[in-house]
């Protein structure tokens, strides 16, 4: 397949295009919107990459001193400040300070409020008709849990779907640039708000921070913010989404969700349909070689873990939705010191959303064919832009 049709099928199907790419092409360089990179599928590939140190975060680390000289910027702070852009020791002190928010134990505590916010979404939907699964449950029940985390008033929180809708798909570079500017903006006006204002959410707790010797400065802390909020309601929203479309198709595995077996149905869901197709971008900062194939250094890899866990290598027949898969080592949130910190809140929202929603809606259904869906152009993400259903009880 030709790197025209293989992005094309990408663009249209991205689960074909990766399995195609991972039993015929491993490792192939491709042009995605933000540029040429080398796309790693094979788990054994991915996982051993995710964890290399060859492989930076930050494209400097893998430019000389002459060529860091003369190099052109790269992100725009505070995007440049974000956890997914550095390496360590900038990254490890950083992640310390943001972790004991997103430890199992501190999510767990969640739950009532988690519980309660579907509750309520629930009761608003209406009955008999098409309602826009996505802009009334998906989207609100994350992007409501993490703006209460972080402390971002109600008022801005339809802006904040926007700006970060926009950061993670595949957008022209102006908007690109006119979205994180305007997010950016906005939580540094929060920032000074809460130097004068502390409350007891997390925003405060990281300026409480870095009054306290910690060495945090205020574009630390807005990149720290930007990207809990983007990553914070972005991979729930998607996973969410596309779970209920998962067991719209699989009746059999939606009687799986039951107390006892709801946790394990989850996983084998991010496993199946990985909340983001890819890692974020990785540099080589040295002549490397994966599965045979040599990457020069300063090349940008791309490891795709959403092609990673659908590998038959790794999970046999794993192309299917098992529920009573052992999905042990599955890549759905990274490896490694890069490894997603809301993994626990993104399970958490998993486990009450969609329950609540069957159980609320049993005979919930899809009001159009996947085929009359639009899909977001993302190389992180496949989800529908929106997702009608009719919701019965």
């Amino acid at each position: 397949m030709n790197d025209t049709d293989f992005m094309e099928l990408y663009w249209q199907d991205p689960h074909r295009a990766l399995e195609y790419a991972r039993e015929h092409t491993p490792v192939r360089e491709v042009t995605f919107e933000t540029g040429p990179t080398w796309l790693v599928t094979r788990y054994a590939d991915v996982r051993a990459g995710l964890a290399d140190p060859r492989l930076a975060k930050d494209y400097r680390a893998a430019l000389s001193e002459e060529e860091r000289a003369l190099a052109p910027p790269g992100l725009p702070a505070p995007m440049s400040h974000m956890l997914t852009s550095l390496d360590p020791p900038d990254h490890t002190r950083l992640r310390r300070l943001v972790t004991q928010a997103f430890t199992v134990r501190r999510v767990a505590e969640l739950r009532p409020r988690v519980e309660a916010i579907a509750k309520s979404l629930l009761a608003e939907l209406p009955t008999g008709e098409p309602v826009d699964l996505v802009a009334r449950y998906a989207i609100p029940l994350p992007m409501e849990v993490i703006c209460e985390l972080i402390g971002v008033p109600e008022l801005d929180r339809e802006d904040f779907a926007h700006w970060s809708t926009v950061l993670i798909d595949e957008c022209p570079e102006p908007e690109l640039i006119r979205a994180s500017a305007q997010l950016a903006d906005y939580l540094s006006g929060l920032v000074a708000l809460r130097r004068k204002d502390p409350d007891d959410a997390l925003l405060s707790g990281l300026i409480e921070a870095s009054e306290g010797g910690e060495h945090l400065s205020d574009i630390e802390i807005v990149a720290m913010a930007m990207l809990l909020l983007m990553a914070g309601h972005e991979t729930s929203a998607v996973f969410i989404t596309n779970s209920v479309r998962a067991l719209l198709a699989d009746p059999a595995a939606r009687e799986r969700l039951k107390p006892d077996t709801a946790a394990n149905l989850i996983e084998e869901l991010l496993r199946w349909i990985s909340p983001a197709l890819n890692a974020s971008l990785r540099f080589a900062t040295e002549d490397l070689e994966i599965n045979g194939v040599r990457i020069p250094r300063g090349a940008s890899v791309t490891l795709s873990t959403g092609a990673a866990d659908r590998d038959p290598r790794r999970f046999p027949d794993a192309s299917t939705l098992d529920p009573d898969r052992d999905t042990a080592g599955h890549v759905a949130f990274g490896h490694g010191i890069h490894r997603c910190l809301g993994a626990a809140l993104v399970r958490l929202e998993a486990e009450v959303a969609v329950p609540a929603l069957f159980d609320r809606f049993p005979n919930l259904r899809a009001a159009a064919p996947d085929e009359e869906l639009t899909f977001r152009r993302s190389v992180h993400v496949h989800a529908p832009r929106a997702f009608p259903v009719i919701l019965q009880p």
